[in-house]
This record gives structure tokens, C-alpha cells and sequence, in this order.
């Protein structure tokens, strides 16, 4: 079988990258610039260097592959929303003219509301045309990831996070290695048919508050969180130089799971993984936290 994956340096690509190539599968890896991938890597993967925006690139880079790990690219331009759907055409002219039989695509928690949650209408929109080619998908709705909090280092080290959404909203947190391990075996597995939605929710809802109180357990860093306004927010993101369009698209993730949305997959032994926010704080966080401190 030869199973194809985007974003292969990525906070979950890496880790289908190095589960595949422990299963003894040779995956064709999909970026931008080869050089970025890991040198103990390089010898066990065959590398196409493609633009995930340039459909034509997709088509030619996906000849022959059975299955397919798509991830949309993150680009940080004024306009994610056009950009996944830049890159929906991609993938969907790849499955189409390689007549790829099988897609596991990671979307995210929200994308099943389709519309009002910001950036995921971008992934709701891959998903949609996914489901429209026919072919076996399943789509990863994935809660927050652990590593977003790497984005926050300078919030971290000062002590104090803001957020938007209420302190006592539990939501799912995951660790992007324990998206990968699921992402690896729908790809190896032959026993599913269709179209699939399997949700990821990391081993527990969490609370920010709750997140608080573990970074600073597992940190040592003393880490409070506080609820800001929306509008607050967006004057935030302003100041560091995000346009309109794109400070709506981060907001709206946020404010579009705010009031009485339920994910559409409970938790359940099948949407639970392991890794703890503690566990992977103390491995990830803790060290580059005291780096500036």
C-alpha cells in the first residue's frame, strides 16, 4: 500500500510519519522544502516537494498512492478561509484524477456546526467535499491541541492567559502525537468502509481554569488565566498585526463553540487518548518556559 502524507514536519504529521515507517509501510511525504525533515528521517520516507496550494503539483505528487493523510496547510494570511478552500481543490482534484480510495482527513472539533466557528468553516468546507467524491474518509475531529499553548510562551513566562471563553467551559484538549497514533491506524487499517467521523478527545474536558492549575503544577511557573472580552481580543490580535478577516476567523473559533454547542461524537473508549495536558506540560512546556524566566 502506498500511503501518502501532507504536512509530514508538523506537530501531528511527524509523529504518522515515524508511525508508519515503524509499521515498515515507506510513506511518500508531501512539503514544501524536503530539507526540513528530520535527517534520521530523510532515508525513510520518499520526499515530493509540492505546494499544497498548487493543484496540479497535488495531482502529479499523489500518482499511484492508495491512501491519503490531508491536512490543510496553515498559511497565517488575511484569509484562512480562502486558503482551505485553495487547498480543498487540491485534494479533491488529487482523489478525483488518482482516484485515491481512501482519505483520513484531520478536521477538528466544531466542524460539524458547518458554519459560525471561524477558521473550522474552513476544514467543514474539506469536509463536505470530501464526503461528496464518494470514496472512504474519515475525518479527525480533533479538540485543542496541547501545543497551542506554545504560541503563548512570553503569556506563560509573564505568568497570566487570556482567554474569551468563559474559565469554567470544559472543552477537549489533545496531544497532537495521540492524533497521530489514531491518524496511523485508520490509514493501516482495513476494516472500515465509508464515511467515518472519528472524534479525538485527548484523555479529559478541561476547563481553563483547570489548565491553569495544571501548568502550574507541572511547570512550576505560578499560571493564571483570565476571561477578556471579545473585543478585547480582537484589539489584541490587532496589535500584533492580524487584518480583520483573520482576527474574525481566530475569534470565531472560539465565540462559535461558546454558547450550547455540543460535539457531535461523545466521549466514548473510542474518542479518549492518553496522553495527560500534565504529563506533556512536564515533557514539552516546563523547560521552555524557564528558557527566558
Amino acid at each position: 500500500m502506498q500511503i501518502a502524507v501532507t504536512t509530514p514536519t508538523g506537530n501531528v504529521g511527524r509523529h504518522v510519519v515515524a508511525t508508519l515507517v515503524r509499521a515498515g509501510v515507506r510513506p511518500r511525504v508531501l512539503l514544501r522544502d524536503p530539507g526540513r525533515l528530520a535527517p534520521d528521517v530523510r532515508d525513510e520516507v520518499d520526499a515530493v516537494p509540492v505546494d499544497q496550494y498548487d493543484a496540479d503539483a497535488v495531482v502529479a505528487a499523489t500518482e499511484d498512492v492508495d491512501a491519503l493523510f490531508w491536512v490543510d496547510p496553515t498559511t497565517g494570511s488575511a484569509d484562512p478561509l480562502a486558503d482551505c478552500a485553495r487547498a480543498t481543490s487540491s485534494v479533491v482534484r488529487a482523489v478525483t484524477e488518482n482516484r485515491i480510495g481512501r482519505v483520513v482527513f484531520q478536521s477538528s472539533v466544531g466542524a460539524e456546526k458547518r458554519h459560525g466557528a471561524g477558521e473550522i468553516d474552513g476544514l467543514a468546507h474539506t469536509e463536505t467535499a470530501l464526503d461528496d467524491l464518494g470514496v472512504d474518509v474519515t475525518h479527525l475531529r480533533c479538540g485543542y491541541f496541547f501545543t497551542n499553548l506554545e504560541w503563548q510562551l512570553d503569556a506563560l513566562r509573564a505568568g497570566t492567559l487570556q482567554v474569551i471563553l468563559p474559565l469554567d467551559h470544559p472543552m477537549a484538549w489533545v496531544a497532537p502525537r495521540d492524533i497521530a497514533e489514531v491518524a496511523a491506524t485508520r490509514l493501516l487499517s482495513p476494516t472500515w468502509s465509508g464515511r467515518c467521523v472519528q472524534a479525538v478527545h485527548g484523555p479529559a474536558d478541561l476547563t481553563w481554569r483547570q489548565v491553569g492549575h495544571i501548568l502550574t503544577a507541572a511547570t512550576g511557573q505560578q499560571i493564571s488565566v483570565a476571561q477578556i472580552t471579545d473585543d478585547g481580543m480582537r484589539t489584541q490580535l490587532h496589535q500584533v498585526g492580524m487584518p480583520d478577516s483573520l482576527v474574525e476567523a481566530m475569534v470565531g473559533m472560539s465565540t462559535g463553540l461558546r454558547e450550547n454547542f455540543v460535539p457531535e461524537q461523545r466521549r466514548t473508549v473510542r474518542t479518549t487518548t492518553p496522553t495527560t495536558l500534565a504529563a506533556w506540560a512536564y515533557d514539552h512546556l516546563r523547560h521552555r518556559i524557564a528558557e527566558a524566566s
